[in-house]
């Protein structure tokens, strides 16, 4: 494992924040991929020792300490953002719109894993370890109890970044008592089946019922988290900002129209634009590339990229508009007498969103011309919990043991958790007083058609 953090593409992990335009927001939110990625790989320990003291070396059947799967699950917890681009999820946005598997996190982690350096300090620990690693990356949900420290509602990245993120920007709500969770962390042995009928068992964290209030309230902190921080107004436009920004420059080296980026031939950005399937040149990107590029790219002769460029680099975001809190407002969604006309309260709210969102960026499409758009949307959601879903597999839930034994899913023993609605968003942003007008105006037209 430390040969693994010496290696480059770890140490490059030092110079992609983990919560990427966030400091613009909160000054002290720049914390990094590398730190969380070691802060990861430390609670991943502790759930380890958990697991290795509720199992005896050497036993039988379920109650055996799996060392392979053990040190596989440790590895993963260390590698796990391994491929992250500059701006982590925001570099993931512009590869999904282009299609680009060298901007997917989990793609350029699965050859950095199994190649490489990286790979290369793997093979000590056996021929297959680095597959297996890579392997329970990509599944994206636990198969066994091991697999659940690597990725599950209670895994060591999220145990990690809650108390990493609201550390860093200062936050105060979401707080949680980490040692006593660990304290009241056990193994338990869980039936699975359909109605009375058992068709097996299964080995899963618990925690037991002096943690039930904690349980819930480490729930209840990592949805707040989002409203709070990652879903912030002014890091989700700087965001979208950057998201045009790159886009326009992609397009354009790729025109072999690069001089008018402001960018030189061999710098990393286009040197990843013209050739967008090569991991190095993905590997060369970092925020600190970008960060040195904006002076560039300001004086760009693309009126697009140096008007996207100067709001970044002296945060000069767009204005935001809140339109899901009017429409819901608008809609009485809370005043609803009963489910059945909340749900259809929800409908009529949905298709407003779908309308306003249409004709926004349509509007923008056709007045921005050559500069950034005027008007940028954005929709988002969050669920406080996930309930239980046959693909994850009940190893992803967090379950409780009462004090009479029994085991529940969170979700059901907590009347809270369950009453929480998920949190969503529907915005857009201005770039001046007229677009700002013209989202009012749209918005106010569609509710009056209904």
């Amino acid at each position: 494992m430390w040969q693994v953090i010496q290696t480059q593409p770890f140490q490059r992990l030092r110079r992609v924040k983990q919560l990427g335009f966030s400091e613009l927001v909160y000054p002290g939110a720049t914390h990094t991929r590398f730190a969380h990625s070691v802060g990861v790989f430390h609670t991943a320990r502790h759930l380890m020792r958990i697991i290795q003291r509720h199992m005896t070396r050497g036993g039988h059947g379920h109650h055996q300490y799996r060392e392979h799967q053990a040190q596989v699950a440790l590895a993963a917890a260390l590698v796990h953002d391994l491929g992250h681009g500059m701006f982590s999820h925001a570099f993931e946005e512009i590869g999904k719109k282009l299609n680009l598997p060298m901007a997917d996190h989990e793609h350029v982690g699965g050859l950095l894993i199994r190649d490489g350096e990286v790979g290369e300090a793997f093979r000590e620990m056996g021929s297959g370890f680095a597959t297996d690693v890579a392997t329970v990356i990509k599944q994206g949900r636990p198969i066994d109890l091991y697999g659940a420290v690597v990725s599950s509602q209670f895994d060591a990245d999220r145990l990690d970044y809650m108390q990493r993120d609201r550390l860093m920007s200062g936050v105060e709500n979401g707080g949680i008592d980490f040692t006593w969770l660990m304290a009241n962390l056990e193994v338990g042995r869980i039936r699975t089946g359909v109605d009375d009928e058992s068709i097996g068992e299964f080995e899963t964290f618990v925690l037991g019922p002096k943690a039930s209030y904690a349980a819930e309230t480490y729930v209840l902190a990592l949805f707040q988290l989002y409203p709070t921080i990652y879903f912030h107004k002014a890091t989700r436009a700087a965001e979208k900002l950057f998201t045009v920004l790159m886009l326009r420059i992609i397009s354009l080296a790729q025109d072999e129209a690069n001089t008018k980026t402001g960018l030189p031939k061999s710098h990393p950005i286009i040197r990843f634009a013209t050739d967008p399937e090569s991991v190095d040149r993905a590997l060369a990107l970092d925020d600190t590339v970008f960060w040195g590029a904006l002076p560039m790219l300001a004086e760009a002769s693309d009126r697009k990229i140096r008007n996207c460029a100067a709001r970044i680099q002296y945060r000069q975001l767009p204005k935001c508009v809140d339109i899901r809190h009017q429409l819901v407002g608008a809609v009485e969604l809370d005043k609803a007498a009963n489910s059945h006309e909340r749900a259809d309260r929800q409908k009529k709210l949905d298709r407003l969103i779908v309308a306003i969102e249409t004709k926004l960026n349509d509007w923008a499409e056709k007045n921005s011309k050559d500069e950034a758009p005027r008007i940028l949307t954005d929709r988002a959601t969050r669920d406080p919990y996930k309930r239980f879903e046959e693909s994850k597999g009940p190893l992803n839930q967090i379950h409780i043991r009462l004090a009479n034994g029994q085991i529940l899913d969170v979700a059901t023993c907590s009347s809270v958790i369950a009453a929480v609605e998920s949190f969503s968003l529907f915005r857009a942003y201005a770039s001046d007083e007229t677009a700002a007008k013209i989202i009012g105006d749209i918005v106010e037209a569609e509710l009056k058609r209904g």
